[in-house]
């Protein structure tokens, strides 16, 4: 794939960080075994992520997100499975590592904020209880240390301290979700990863969640991953944005470059299926058909049975990740230099 550097100011693209990558995932895939054969879930994605960096990921429901993501936090569970490619995290290869070892780095260097906290939360046990286990687990013993880190991240998302005697069924959605975003920064990670931590949250509660998040990474400088079916969610917060299609990466770039110029038909029709606050008034258009059945053998452009600009050669060529100035597009209008106007071939 086209080789990316974060841009040291998002809305400004130029010149990369001098740091290395905290991040960098490499030709990464994921299969589930079915009755029905194998499902290339994820195909062959590759991204670095640096210090301090905020990367969203998005697309429609079933094109891989979480399962990239639970990939690279090593969470999948049978009949989901690695079937190539690495995840260096630190300097440090996670595939292939045991149980021990990634509990080690879990929490303390690395934390997950799942999709649904009231599933992700243990029912039973009261806020405090939980925080007092993942610290436990990492060799904190002093009850006053525990006592007043789980105080102080409860804080940090403006949460009162006195809710970690409550349990999750007490706490509204909003604030289940922000509990476990204090779980994940207990240790102060380097790298938090969420999965569509809104996704049950109004859109008060959405941007409440953001501008916290936002809030807590300019503070303490951890880097995230930010899953989500909705582009608009991240186009203000996050500063690079991969839009993923049927478990491959479609377009991949700075935030603001792809809203403002989206080059991938896929990244145009999901940007046209979400209304604007500005502007003229335009009929929202979705994207016609539906995504590939990816346990059957796929050939040329995944996306050509949807793409309003398909050609003869889509149906016979499979598009490689393209440089487009500072983005990289997975389209033939854009293979060998050419400017997305005709294909080559």
């Amino acid at each position: 794939m086209a080789s990316l550097r974060a841009d040291a100011d998002p809305q400004s693209p130029g010149s990369g960080p001098a740091t290395d990558p905290i991040l960098a995932v490499s030709d990464l895939s994921v299969q589930y075994t079915t009755a029905a054969g194998a499902v290339a879930a994820v195909d062959r994605v590759s991204f670095d992520l640096y210090p301090g960096e905020f990367l969203g990921i998005v697309g429609e429901s079933g094109c891989g997100k979480s399962t990239l993501l639970f990939a690279i936090a090593q969470l999948l569970a049978p009949p989901a499975g690695i079937t190539g490619g690495s995840v260096v995290f630190k300097g440090t290869n996670l595939v292939g590592m045991t149980d021990k070892q990634l509990m080690a780095l879990r929490w303390r260097d690395l934390s997950v904020v799942m999709q649904s906290a009231m599933n992700a939360l243990n029912p039973v046990k009261s806020i405090g209880a939980q925080f007092k286990d993942a610290m436990r687990a990492h060799g904190v013993t002093s009850a006053a240390e525990i006592a007043g880190r789980s105080a102080e991240v409860l804080r940090m998302v403006s949460i009162d301290p006195v809710h970690l005697r409550s349990y999750p069924h007490q706490l509204s959605g909003g604030m289940r979700q922000r509990s476990m975003i204090a779980m994940a920064l207990l240790f102060t990670p380097d790298l938090v990863i969420m999965d569509e931590p809104t996704s049950a949250l109004d859109v008060v509660a959405q941007r409440s969640l953001m501008v916290h998040i936002k809030k807590l990474q300019s503070e303490l400088g951890f880097a995230v991953i930010f899953v989500t079916h909705d582009m608009s969610l991240v186009s203000h917060f996050s500063q690079r944005l991969m839009v993923m299609y049927a478990g491959q990466v479609a377009e991949w770039g700075a935030t603001r470059q792809v809203f403002d110029a989206p080059r991938h038909p896929y990244s145009i029709g999901l940007l046209e299926a979400f209304p604007s606050i500005k502007g003229e008034r335009v009929p929202l258009t979705g994207i016609p058909g539906r995504p590939p059945d990816l346990s059957q053998p796929q050939h040329g452009c995944w996306f050509a049975p949807r793409c309003p600009k398909v050609r003869d050669i889509c149906a016979e060529t499979e598009p490689d990740l393209y440089p487009v100035h500072d983005v990289a597009v997975r389209c033939l209008r854009y293979a060998d230099g050419a400017d997305g106007k005709a294909y080559v071939g």
